[in-house]
């Protein structure tokens, strides 16, 4: 999760959100270049009186400040879009979980179980427990088996949603109407805390999301405790 004044992203617990970090590393690089050439060229610019004339109406300067953008464009789309193709695929899940939004909360449905479904509320801040997080502790945790590819179904039943999890790398709205996928694989085990963002109501900010991602020994264990 996220800690006070942190400028970065949070760490990586799913293989998507490795691969989004080495992308935000790669383009911000790029930026970072072009950003002291630009700076490089204002400054000489202004602290030079020389003026080369024969380069004013050069073809060739013409040519490589055309083609040079349409490289850099390249370089950063065709990462972006097999990062797009990969968080696309779902291939062959191990578990399906559904997800409805609700003003002010969250309820889960295993639909590979015959009946497990609770509702996730946030735990008031006089109720928390010592340790607890505020504004992001909730009475009933989604619990996941690590190391497999999960299935989130996401809808919602009132208004627009958005199931968050910046840690795995997923942010999917919740439509009324609609059901949207999204797929998860955490590397490792823990608790990973998110947050309904989409704007839905008055209590917008007190829709948290924890997932509680246990190896699949531990998952069998509670699923058969749950039914």
């Amino acid at each position: 999760m996220a800690y006070p004044f942190q400028l970065g992203l949070q760490d990586a617990s799913s293989p998507i959100m490795e691969e989004l970090m080495n992308f935000h590393d790669h383009t911000l690089m790029i930026v970072f270049l072009i950003s002291t050439l630009v700076l490089y060229i204002i400054s000489a610019m202004l602290t030079t009186k020389l003026t080369h004339t024969s380069t004013m109406d050069a073809q060739e300067v013409e040519t490589i400040w055309t083609i040079l953008p349409a490289i850099i464009l390249v370089l950063i789309a065709l990462p972006s879009l097999r990062i797009l193709y990969m968080m696309d695929e779902i291939n062959n899940p191990s578990l399906t979980v559904k997800t409805m939004g609700h003003q002010w909360y969250w309820s889960y449905e295993y639909t590979d179980y015959e009946d497990l479904t609770f509702d996730s509320y946030m735990i008031p801040t006089t109720d928390l427990p010592s340790g607890g997080l505020r504004l992001l502790e909730v009475d009933n945790r989604v619990v996941l088996p690590m190391e497999l590819p999960i299935r989130m179904l996401i809808s919602s039943e009132d208004v627009l949603h958005s199931w968050a999890m910046p840690s795995l790398g997923i942010k999917t709205d919740a439509i009324p109407g609609r059901l949207n996928q999204a797929t998860l694989t955490s590397t490792r085990p823990g608790l990973f805390y998110g947050q309904c963002s989409e704007i839905c109501g008055s209590n917008h900010s007190f829709m948290p999301i924890v997932l509680e991602v246990v190896p699949l020994k531990h998952f069998e264990n509670w699923s058969l405790s749950m039914v």
